[in-house]
């Protein structure tokens, strides 16, 4: 009788203390992203992480998987409603596939035209009601992270909207990206970001557009002749978190993530500009990519053919959407 009872409170003991070592161990945030660890991107996650890991006493973990280390385009929005990652920082265009197309108004060109349009509808009531479409798909938006405006670069200068005709050109998958290319009569190439780089050296496609801290981030300057400075689109991110993980996070550790990302969309966002303009001068220092400005002219003839793009995705994206981000930012397309 005495050896039953010492093995049943071995065993009592021995599960007790599973139970503690189970409670002790941190809750882990797999932070999945598809771009280099020096992006604005980038960056921005390793903040995120360092301020959680540091505030969190062990209860609480953040790990950064960069570069596609885990899922690359195509895969990580499936991951991330499965439950396989717990946080991503997809690029807006990522959405429309997921069936919410009204995010796909960032891929407008000529939608914006510098930050504090830009802002005003990410950091606005716009912008938190676009999060929202997304619960129904099992997912909570957090914060939007700019990268920045994109250029187009090329083996072919592309200063008028002629140039463009017959060029093939990476896109991510976007309706709207592809509607925006062909206006300009280029045959769009819908790729993932991880692939860009061989299918530019091996003339699978001829240019693409990015941010200049992807554009040399990821060496395209070395496959590339030329990047016009267009700054005719924007390339930006949302921070979204699995909804059922997010809803199971105790309080106290919901709003430590939640305050650790919003000073991570601060960094972020004051980052973005100043990487996207030393990149911009380590391209041109590399004497690989010529880097070519615009004139005001230039700019306005390539506008006035791009912004056609947005009467034409009226049906997909929605009218209403995008006349208030008009109203929002100021813009008239009419005054063209």
């Amino acid at each position: 009788m005495s050896f039953r009872r010492n093995a049943l409170l071995a065993l009592i003991c021995l599960a007790a203390s599973s139970l503690a070592l189970a409670q002790q161990a941190p809750i882990i945030i797999k932070f999945s992203h598809v771009v280099a660890k020096d992006t604005p991107k980038g960056k921005a996650a390793d903040q995120f992480a360092k301020l959680v890991n540091e505030r969190g006493a062990g209860k609480i973990k953040v790990e950064v998987y960069p570069n596609s280390q885990l899922y690359k385009d195509g895969e990580e929005m499936n991951a991330i409603q499965l439950g396989a990652v717990q946080m991503l920082a997809p690029s807006l265009a990522k959405f429309g596939p997921l069936g919410v197309r009204e995010f796909e108004v960032f891929d407008l060109p000529f939608m914006f035209d510098d930050y504090s349009a830009l802002h005003r509808v990410t950091n606005g009531p716009i912008g938190a009601a676009l999060l929202k479409k997304l619960e129904p798909k099992g997912i909570t938006g957090l914060a939007y992270w700019d990268n920045g405006f994109k250029d187009f670069s090329a083996n072919k200068l592309t200063k008028a909207p002629a140039d463009f005709k017959g060029l093939k050109m990476r896109i991510q998958s976007s309706k709207v990206l592809e509607s925006e290319m062909r206006a300009l009569g280029v045959i769009p190439q819908v790729m993932a970001f991880s692939e860009v780089y061989q299918a530019l050296q091996t003339g699978v496609v001829d240019g693409t557009e990015n941010p200049p801290s992807n554009f040399y981030t990821q060496k395209m300057h070395e496959v590339q002749k030329y990047m016009v400075q267009s700054h005719h689109g924007y390339l930006g991110y949302a921070v979204i978190v699995n909804k059922k993980f997010w809803d199971g996070l105790p309080p106290d550790l919901q709003k430590l993530v939640a305050t650790a990302m919003e000073e991570s969309t601060r960094y972020a966002n004051a980052i973005a500009q100043k990487e996207n303009a030393e990149a911009t001068d380590a391209v041109k220092a590399s004497g690989k990519t010529q880097v070519v400005a615009l004139s005001p002219a230039e700019r306005s003839e390539l506008k006035k053919v791009l912004v056609k793009v947005h009467k034409e995705q009226e049906g997909r994206i929605g009218a209403e959407l995008i006349k208030s981000i008009y109203k929002e930012t100021g813009f008239d397309p009419n005054k063209l």
